[in-house]
């Protein structure tokens, strides 16, 4: 797994598994009036087969719309993909048609969105939702497709015949999303992304939801991207974490590594602003100061040097690439030996 620039070779995946997602510079932006935006800007990642990738970072770092320029699902206007290759199975998802993007989505990959209160049809039935994908990808009968719904209902925890002929808001929010796993499983894809799919549920109902995904990827051998906010969440998860910052990749490194050593001030201040149950009793957390940058004018050389505690002189005129600093460790800062 790599991130962003092209100043030297990526690393191999994490595992020796073939890989199943190369994603090279890729680059969105928003029009906005007269203005653009450079959501983001040059990211590129590989995923193995069967990995599990986390992308964290704070509101607007350009996460989402990672995955969802990806897939062909950023609102046109005012959000446009300028730039970059995604090879999937051999295929650039970027030059697809949308049709044949279509036939990708939910067959071969699938995603959970974070609110499935909006993402589900509040008109029709469970069953309807769940059957429709298996019987337009999969040419299954109405019988069958019906037969494998309930099955993957049971699956994920909401057993029984009767679930099938229930409407959205006759379920609580963690069935709801449990019926987005269901269908985003309904035809076996080899890629699942799940979109920050714990945010409107309470704790309890969330570790339920990430223990349910993380073993169903591990029992179907799945590729796994995570888009998440929660350092928690996403050690408990993956494989790899890639620190999002202003539309680019800072650090990317293997889980344990980068929790342990991080090599960007960036991903310390995430660490240092998240509670730990073993901190000692008063203890205030440490705030990232200031705010991200405004992506309409980036500011000259690191992004993250306004915020930032170790910044000179070099940090403010250059902006340092991604770089490696380790055995599948990678960090876009000038002082990343001095944390």
């Amino acid at each position: 797994m790599s991130g962003n620039a092209a100043s030297s070779p990526r690393p191999e995946s994490a595992n020796d598994a073939p890989r199943l997602l190369e994603v090279h510079d890729l680059a969105v932006r928003f029009d906005v009036g007269p203005e653009v935006v450079r959501a983001v800007d040059g990211v590129s990642f590989t995923l193995a087969a069967g990995e599990a990738l986390a992308i964290v970072g704070e509101s607007g770092s350009g996460k989402s719309a990672t995955v969802l320029g990806l897939l062909g699902l950023l609102p046109t206007p005012p959000a446009r993909v300028v730039g970059g290759t995604a090879l999937f199975g051999g295929r650039d998802l970027l030059s697809l048609s949308p049709s044949e993007l279509r036939r990708v989505r939910g067959r071969r990959i699938a995603m959970v969105f974070q609110d499935p209160a909006t993402s589900l049809n509040p008109v029709l039935t469970i069953g309807t939702q769940l059957t429709e994908g298996m019987r337009t990808h999969l040419g299954a009968s109405a019988a069958d497709a019906r037969a494998r719904a309930a099955a993957l209902l049971a699956t994920v925890g909401l057993a029984g015949e009767h679930r099938l002929r229930a409407y959205p808001h006759e379920l609580s929010g963690g069935q709801r999303q449990r019926v987005m796993i269901a269908m985003a499983l309904a035809c076996e894809p080899s890629l699942l992304i799940a979109d920050e799919p714990t945010t409107a549920l309470d704790v309890t109902v969330q570790a339920q939801i990430v223990d349910l995904l993380t073993r169903l990827q591990r029992t179907l051998g799945m590729g796994l991207v995570w888009i998440t906010h929660d350092l928690a969440l996403a050690a408990a998860c993956a494989d790899t974490m890639a620190v999002m910052y202003a539309g680019r990749f800072v650090e990317v490194a293997p889980v344990a590594e980068l929790l342990r050593r991080p090599r960007h001030p960036y991903t310390l201040g995430l660490l240092q602003a998240a509670p730990r149950w073993d901190a000692p009793r008063g203890e205030r957390l440490r705030a990232v100061p200031g705010a991200p940058p405004d992506l309409r004018c980036r500011p000259r050389g690191c992004a993250f040097a306004p915020r930032c505690g170790y910044a000179v002189d070099r940090c403010r005129a250059e902006d340092p690439p991604l770089q490696d600093v380790g055995p599948g460790h990678r960090s876009a800062c000038w002082r990343w030996d001095e944390l």
